[in-house]
């Protein structure tokens, strides 16, 4: 059975470029989707966020608008975070975390991660350990994509530096109003520390695989790119027993 590290942020705001602290938190659907398809896939999932502290979902997620309208799926997304129970309200804690135990690490997205992950040197720690090892897999989806960039080698560079990756892309921040609002642009900064970042559609579901590093765009993107973190993983295990 592989075991995912599924890291989801325990920021609920996130401090703009005027200092202001918008509300946020997880995206629902971004850590749903990838929850439910690893657990379908008979993973074993351990939940974790900074300081082990239970993470806030992010309401714009499950606002009508964000959901086609669809009251039944706001519910049903509800439902399943309710569900979880302890497994979600209090998650391990990141930094006790150890990297060998797992088969892969997902971070989920929102704009929570950009508070308090994309600086976290205890994720980049996770990324620098598992990326380099056969047989495991790296990944994130959407804003989770910026818990990548404090992943260091010993020489203090980008591990990250020249792979292909997507993410939230500058237009998608810039359509949500937050294009000139946000202290920094995930796609920027991606692609200022190296990345070979390619987006896709605004909003439409686009997944890049590099190797065994798995990124998604956006929230369209949540499960598509779950599924390529169990193809990946069954890839290299038949890799592994050739």
């Amino acid at each position: 059975m592989s075991s995912v590290l599924l890291v989801v942020s325990s920021a609920n705001v996130w401090t703009l470029k005027d200092g202001s602290k918008h509300p946020t938190g997880f995206w629902a659907s971004e850590f749903i989707e990838p929850h439910r398809v690893f657990t379908e896939a008979g993973f074993d999932v351990t939940i974790a966020s900074p300081a082990g502290i239970a993470p806030t979902v992010d309401e714009f997620s499950l606002a009508p608008a964000m959901n086609n309208d669809d009251a039944d799926a706001i519910q049903a997304q509800r439902d399943y975070l309710a569900a979880l129970g302890t497994e979600l309200t209090s998650p391990v804690a990141l930094e006790s975390v150890n990297p060998d135990d797992y088969d892969a690490v997902y971070v989920a997205g929102g704009h929570g991660p950009m508070e308090d992950l994309a600086d976290n040197p205890t994720i980049g720690a996770i990324y620098a350990a598992l990326a380099p090892q056969k047989g495991k897999v790296v990944a994130a989806v959407c804003h989770g994509v910026g818990a990548l960039l404090p992943a260091k080698a010993t020489d203090g560079s980008w591990i990250f530096a020249g792979r292909k990756i997507t993410g939230f892309t500058d237009e998608e921040e810039t359509a949500l109003g937050f294009g000139d609002k946000a202290p920094w642009l995930l796609e920027t900064r991606l692609r200022g520390a190296g990345a070979d970042f390619v987006g896709g559609p605004a909003f439409g579901p686009h997944v890049i695989v590099d190797g065994n590093l798995v990124t998604g765009q956006n929230p369209a993107s949540a499960r598509p790119s779950a599924e390529a973190v169990v193809t990946a993983l069954a890839a290299l295990a038949s890799q592994a027993a050739r």
